[in-house]
C-alpha cells in the first residue's frame, strides 16, 4: 500500500510516503529559504508529500538559529524557490507553521525580550541552538518565559492566519500547524505546561481553545482542505507532558474533525523520548477523526505496511532516512540498501551532509 495513491483535500499524492518536517538550520539572510534549500527539497520530491521544516510565523516564534520564517516578503520569495523546485519534479509540499513559545532565548527575541508561553514555567535542561562564537552551534538553556496576555494570544492567532496566506502565496499546497514536540500550541494543550486560570487554561476545553482558534482561523484563511495539524501525545520533548494524554488528544482529534481539517500527523516517537503508541490509542484516533491520518516515528517498511493494512494510518513519515536517502521511495520499493545519515551535519552548516547524499545507482554488469 505504500506505493499507491492517496488524496488529501484536492490534491492527489503519488505514494503514501511522507517526508516529515525536520529542522536543518540552514536558512540564509533574513531567515529566508535559500537556493541550497530549494535543491535539498527538490532532490526529495519523489515523496508522496513533503512537509517542510518548521518555519516561524514571527520573529517571536523563533527558537533556534538559522531556522526559516514565513512572515516577510523576502521569506515568501525564498520559499517560492523551494515550492517551485518540488513542483517541477511532480512533488507536493506543505509548510509547517511554527511558534516555539517558551523554547527560545532572549538573543533570538525582538529587542531581547523574554520568550512567551501560556504560563511562566521554565523547562529545566531544555536547550536551544544559538550561533557559536566561531560560527558553529552553541546549545544553551532556554530563557525564562513570561505568560501571554489574552490580547497577545488573539494577536498570535492572527499571525498564524497571515502565515498561512503567505504560505499559499509562496506556492505551498497547504500548511501543517506544529502542535507537537513541546512548542506553543502543545504548551497550551498539555496540563503540565498550562497553569492558567482564565479561558485558556484549567479545563480540557479551555486548554484546547488556542488550538481551536488557530485551526479555525487558518482554515478560514486558506480553506480547511489545505490544513493539517501535527500532534505528539506521548513525547516528552521540551518538557511538555499531559497528565492524561489519551483523553486529551482524542478530544483534540474530535475537535479537529469538527473543524474539518485535512489531516492529523501524529509524531509517535521523536528521537528516543517516547513509547510507541498502543493499538487501542491508534484505533481511538481513527474513530475520532475521519480525515487522513499520518504517523511518523521509527517506522520501517514492514511497520509502515502494517499500519496501513490495519487502517490506523493513511500515510507514513520517514524522517532521518530521508536525510541520507533523497530517493527513499525508490529504495523502499525495491528493498535497496540505505545511506547512513551523518548526525554531525544535521543542524547548521553547508552542503556537506545536506546535498551530497548519493542517489542509488544500479551496479554496472561486468563485461564478458
Amino acid at each position: 500500500m505504500l506505493f499507491t495513491q492517496h488524496t488529501i483535500g484536492k490534491i492527489t499524492l503519488n505514494n503514501r510516503i511522507v517526508m516529515p518536517p525536520m529542522t536543518r538550520s540552514r536558512a540564509g539572510q533574513g531567515d529566508a529559504a535559500t537556493d541550497m534549500m530549494a535543491e535539498y527539497y527538490g532532490q526529495r520530491a519523489s515523496a508522496g508529500l513533503i512537509i517542510a521544516e518548521g518555519t516561524q510565523i514571527s520573529r517571536q516564534g523563533q527558537g533556534y538559529a538559522w531556522t526559516p520564517g514565513i512572515y516577510s516578503p523576502e521569506q515568501v520569495a525564498g520559499w517560492k524557490k523551494v515550492t517551485t523546485a518540488v513542483h517541477q519534479k511532480g512533488g507536493r509540499i506543505f509548510a509547517q507553521l511554527w511558534h516555539v513559545g517558551r523554547v527560545s532565548h532572549v538573543s533570538l527575541q525582538p529587542d531581547g525580550a523574554a520568550p512567551v508561553a501560556p504560563s511562566a514555567i521554565l523547562a529545566e535542561g531544555v536547550k536551544v541552538a544559538l550561533p557559536g562564537p566561531t560560527g558553529g552551534v552553541l546549545m544553551e538553556q532556554h530563557s525564562m518565559p513570561r505568560e501571554l496576555s489574552i490580547p497577545e494570544i488573539k494577536a498570535i492567532v492572527k499571525e498564524y492566519a497571515e502565515a498561512a496566506r503567505n504560505a499559499i502565496a509562496a506556492g505551498f499546497d497547504g500548511v501543517e500547524l506544529h502542535g507537537a514536540n513541546g512548542y506553543l500550541i502543545e504548551q497550551f494543550i498539555d496540563s503540565q505546561t498550562n497553569h492558567r486560570t482564565d479561558e485558556y487554561g484549567g479545563s480540557l476545553e479551555n486548554r484546547l481553545r488556542f488550538l481551536r482558534e488557530v485551526a479555525t482561523a487558518v482554515a478560514d484563511a486558506i480553506g480547511k482542505e489545505r490544513v493539517g495539524v501535527r500532534q505528539a501525545p506521548l513525547t516528552t520533548l521540551m518538557g511538555a507532558q499531559d497528565d492524561h494524554p489519551e483523553v486529551t488528544y482524542i478530544a483534540a482529534a474530535k475537535m479537529l474533525n469538527e473543524i474539518g481539517v485535512a489531516y492529523i500527523h501524529v509524531a509517535e516517537a521523536d528521537w528516543d523520548d517516547a513509547p510507541v503508541m498502543s493499538a487501542d490509542f491508534k484505533e481511538a484516533y481513527r474513530k475520532a477523526f475521519s480525515g487522513t491520518m499520518i504517523y511518523s516515528g521509527k517506522y520501517t517498511k514492514a511497520r509502515a505496511e502494517e499500519a496501513l493494512q490495519k487502517g490506523w494510518a493513511d500515510l507514513i513519515g520517514f524522517g532521518r532516512p530521508f536525510i541520507a536517502n533523497p530517493d527513499l521511495p525508490y529504495r523502499l520499493q525495491h528493498d535497496l540498501p540505505m545511506n547512513t545519515p551523518d548526525k554531525t551535519t544535521f543542524f547548521g552548516g553547508t552542503e556537506k551532509g545536506y546535498l551530497d547524499y548519493a542517489f542509488y545507482q544500479q551496479p554496472v554488469p561486468a563485461q564478458v
